[in-house]
């Protein structure tokens, strides 16, 4: 087993997660399954959690049949018990923590004057604050080496052309909550905080969309597709492993050059 932040002997090695654990939200469906999938076949032992504990099973199913260990937990981000009890039950299972993925994350579409402070807030909480929720338990345990990754989105950098604004603000706060962990925790610590910002992918969130409206957005594109959540999953396991060692406080944005188009 390599300890996280040990020089490897290739540069492929570098890229390897055995022996450490790793920590998905929203791990039931979507991105979430390509992100744990991906995490066990570069090595690593998973700790899933959801609200959907049904789902959660057939994930951990997965993980198992690719030779690593795994481990389902019903976990609600918004709540910071629920969050530390995450934590605790890695800890119990697995004797440590390496890499926490903030995954966890629904969407709306409200027209700004029509949004309910309900709706803002339900939003915001699950995004924002249950990511910082479970930032703050995991980071309590984990040692040098270790990794976090907020997933945010590239809306928090340009506009899709819905009405998002509670999905956006939500996003673009998880880019100034990577920026500051990073400053409080890589410093003396170790610990590298990173964000991801997804493009268009295939996910519950896209499934969701009005008629036509992907068709309206693909010229923004510049590869012209979707992307595929194996090309995510891949961007994440460098953003976890020693090959990203010296990158942290930084977003790595996977959209096919939607950002610049």
């Amino acid at each position: 087993m390599t300890a996280p932040g040990t020089p490897a002997g290739t540069v492929l090695d570098r890229f390897r997660l055995d022996g450490r654990v790793a920590v998905v939200t929203g791990a039931s469906s979507g991105l979430g399954v390509a992100f744990a999938t991906a995490l066990a076949e570069a090595g690593a032992d998973l700790v899933l959690a959801a609200r959907r504990t049904e789902r959660l099973e057939a994930v951990r199913a997965t993980v198992e049949q690719l030779g690593r260990r795994a481990l389902a937990v019903r976990t609600d981000v918004t709540e910071p018990a629920d969050c530390r009890a995450l934590v605790d039950a890695a800890v119990r299972a697995f004797g440590r923590l390496d890499v926490l993925v903030n995954n966890a994350g629904i969407s709306s579409e409200h027209p700004a004057e029509e949004e309910t402070p309900e709706q803002f807030r339900e939003v915001i909480d699950t995004n924002l604050n249950g990511a910082y929720w479970m930032a703050q338990a995991a980071g309590a345990v984990m040692r040098p080496g270790s990794a976090v990754v907020n997933v945010s989105s590239i809306l928090a950098l340009v506009t899709g052309g819905l009405p998002q604004a509670a999905y956006s603000a939500s996003k673009a706060g998880l880019l100034g909550l990577t920026r500051d962990l990073a400053q409080q925790w890589t410093p003396g610590r170790g610990i590298r905080v990173n964000a991801l910002a997804p493009g268009l992918f295939p996910s519950p969130m896209t499934d969701g969309y009005a008629e036509g409206y992907l068709e309206t957005v693909l010229p923004r594109v510049l590869t012209g597709r979707l992307g595929r959540p194996e090309e995510l999953a891949a961007a994440l396991v460098f953003l976890v492993s020693d090959a990203a060692s010296y990158i942290t406080g930084t977003t790595l944005t996977v959209d096919g050059g939607t950002h610049i188009a």
